[in-house]
């Protein structure tokens, strides 16, 4: 199961038996509104905090993945879930209301990936028949506690980007029919001190190149393995950085076979700076978008490699740079490629 120095095959190949996916007014104007199952046209989402509105994005995405699974709730032994804001609190809360067992996981925006890897790996250690694994984010709740709440109306720089309000779930169980997850690389943290809190894309650019690196040496794989190698959100600033390291590595990535999903999201005229980031902006387009393609004939094997800034308002405040994450997961068409 374990291959090279951080990376799993998981020899059962667990299944993506369904997903959802929930996001809000600004995503239903984006570029690909058909990922979604569920567009809320209000991100307040009838409650009274943008935290709260956070969880029933989460509540909505697992219950429409369970939903087109037609898996019973109490059928599920876990749930994964994580997001941005202080300890996890919207999906905890969310775990309160769906009272699914319940292991809260936190690496930023790489959460998506990470939840997925853990998630593929107690399946293949036979610990569950069925898994949620669940990342969300909130673009009002994230402004406000990493930087100023939106009715502050403060500039952004360039290479600023704008937090998806998303949630996206899926559910991994032994048997079925759908996507197999067939391998992960788990990352190390990288950290170059760049401390500047409105250039994530930058800031994670090289974590995405060590793990992408450390991916292919551990699989003894390359570019021309995979139909398409994404990233998470590294976005108009971060993807060419990525590349560049990648190509000073000695592996070269063109625009057909590397993209980003925080690139993908949005449309050109959206105000989003840099592109799009946050836990549900990988996770909405992997289950919602890229698993189609799979589903389709389009693609037969996928590497998405989810990227994630690890700092806080308190590392932030007392002046600390950026520690960065990346996990990769492997993809495949259900019936694998020979």
């Amino acid at each position: 199961m374990l291959t090279g120095n951080q990376s799993w095959i998981f020899e059962s190949k667990p299944v993506i038996t369904s997903t959802g996916t929930v996001g809000g007014p600004f995503e239903a104007n984006g570029a690909i509104p058909e990922a979604f199952d569920l567009l809320h046209d209000d991100l307040w989402i009838g409650e009274k905090s943008y935290e709260k509105a956070q969880s029933i994005l989460i509540e909505g995405a697992v219950t429409t993945a369970l939903k087109k699974g037609s898996i019973k709730k109490e059928d599920v032994n876990f749930m994964l879930a994580g997001d941005l804001v202080n300890q996890l609190t919207p999906s905890s809360f969310a775990g309160r209301s769906l009272t699914i067992p319940y292991l809260g996981m936190f690496g930023a925006c790489s959460t998506s990936m990470e939840g997925l890897a853990i998630g593929s790996l107690i399946m293949e250690a036979k610990g569950a028949h069925h898994i949620v694994s669940v990342a969300s984010s909130h673009n009002a709740a994230t402004e406000k506690q990493f930087r100023y709440p939106t009715e502050y109306g403060g500039q952004k720089p360039p290479t600023a980007q704008w937090t998806t309000t998303a949630a996206g779930a899926c559910v991994l169980s032994k048997t079925g029919e759908g996507p197999r997850v067939t391998g992960a690389t788990i990352g190390k943290i990288v950290d170059m001190g760049l401390s500047d809190p409105f250039n994530m894309g930058g800031a994670m650019a090289p974590a995405a190149a060590d793990t992408i690196e450390k991916h292919f040496k551990d699989f003894n794989r390359g570019p021309d393995d995979y139909d398409l190698i994404v990233t998470g959100d590294l976005g108009q600033i971060g993807l060419p950085i990525c590349r560049e390291l990648l190509k000073q590595k000695g592996y070269e990535l063109g625009h057909e076979v590397f993209q980003d999903c925080g690139l993908m999201l949005y449309k050109e005229s959206q105000p989003v700076l840099a592109g799009a980031s946050g836990p549900g902006c990988s996770a909405v387009v992997t289950y919602g978008h890229l698993l189609e393609k799979i589903k389709k004939g389009e693609m037969k094997r996928l590497l998405v490699v989810a990227t994630g800034a690890l700092l806080s308002p308190l590392s932030f405040q007392q002046k600390e740079s950026i520690p960065c994450i990346a996990h990769a997961v492997v993809i495949e068409a259900n019936g694998g490629v020979s």
